[in-house]
């Protein structure tokens, strides 16, 4: 009991993660430098695809709003929107996939970059190892770089989030078409949020994961069982911090996007303060996860050691003497 009470106390809570988080860049100010360097090829892509996205979103939009014409509505409500459904697709599918191309092909390798490069100098940095010059900093992942480990783990875990993502694509299309039928709008929902939960949940687990693949000589669903394992303690806090960030980048797409609403798109300069932002979210978010990995490994240490001295006693116990 009292060494549980210990690890009760000691474990990092969600403003505890946030502010150990935000300690890191002012440990070593050589860090602010080296991520905005680092990541100014992301930076430049994801304007670009943020562009993009937004045709996409606006033109989705303003096509699931048009007003429909007599036929429809004597067809019903429900099979006009299936009707608006084909549309959109019909609209919208080449950008879709063109995005798509983009960020699969190009934009997802600059991620993995810029997050390996993030996470192993402020893992040094946090833990606190030895003072590394900016020069270093450039070096440390090019020298000790563990590209395929975290590019199989993060592959696993794009995967399995796609799963994920086209389940509340089609439970969210499913609430759009009976959104005429209470009851089972009702039911869709329900199951929309139920599943948009675990999906918070696990994100926490697949960053974790990345995280243990860029840190350690694992991959794969390997690094994924061992970030389950590690977070099975504290899995409430890795849900709200993604249920943060979730919030977070919501509330900048949807700022971005009533600021473009009428003009058919964000100006360059709004784009470019909207991407800047979730840089910072981004960096934040990378620093905040690696903080939680050492939180949970401490955590199980904790665990695995009052493990074994209840073993030792009950040894003792048992003993003859």
């Amino acid at each position: 009991m009292e060494n549980s009470s210990i690890v009760m106390k000691e474990r990092l809570g969600f403003f505890e993660i946030i502010k150990e988080s935000l300690k890191i860049p002012f440990k070593n100010p050589y860090f602010i430098l080296f991520t905005f360097l680092t990541s100014l090829p992301l930076f430049c892509f994801l304007v670009l695809c943020e562009i993009i996205l937004q045709h996409i979103l606006i033109e989705t939009g303003k096509i699931l709003q048009e007003t429909p014409d007599p036929f429809r509505k004597i067809l019903g409500d429900d099979y006009s929107r299936v009707l608006d459904i084909g549309h959109l697709l019909e609209e919208v599918s080449p950008e879709v996939l063109l995005l798509g191309f983009l960020y699969l092909g190009i934009l997802h390798c600059l991620d993995l970059f810029n997050t390996i490069a993030t996470v192993d100098v402020a893992s040094i940095i946090y833990a606190g190892e030895k003072s590394i010059t900016l020069k270093d900093m450039f070096f440390i992942p090019v020298k000790e770089s563990r590209f395929k480990g975290p590019l199989i783990t993060s592959i696993c875990s794009l995967s399995l989030a796609f799963l994920i993502l086209i389940g509340l694509l089609s439970f969210a299309t499913y609430i759009y078409i009976t959104s005429a039928d209470v009851l089972f709008m009702l039911l869709f929902v329900v199951i929309f949020i139920a599943l948009l939960g675990k999906y918070m949940e696990w994100s926490a687990i697949w960053n974790m994961g990345i995280v243990i693949s860029v840190l350690e000589e694992k991959q794969g669903d390997v690094a994924l069982l061992i970030s389950s394992y590690l977070s099975r303690c504290n899995r409430p806090c890795g849900f709200f911090l993604m249920l943060v960030f979730f919030i977070w980048r919501f509330a900048l797409r949807f700022s971005c996007l009533y600021v473009g609403w009428n003009n058919g798109g964000s100006s360059l300069v709004i784009t470019v303060v909207h991407i800047s932002l979730v840089s910072l979210l981004n960096l934040l978010k990378w620093m905040s996860i690696l903080v939680y990995f050492y939180d949970c490994k401490k955590q199980s240490a904790y665990q695995h050691t009052d493990v074994e001295e209840a073993k030792s006693r009950n040894d003792l116990q048992g003993a003859p003497l």
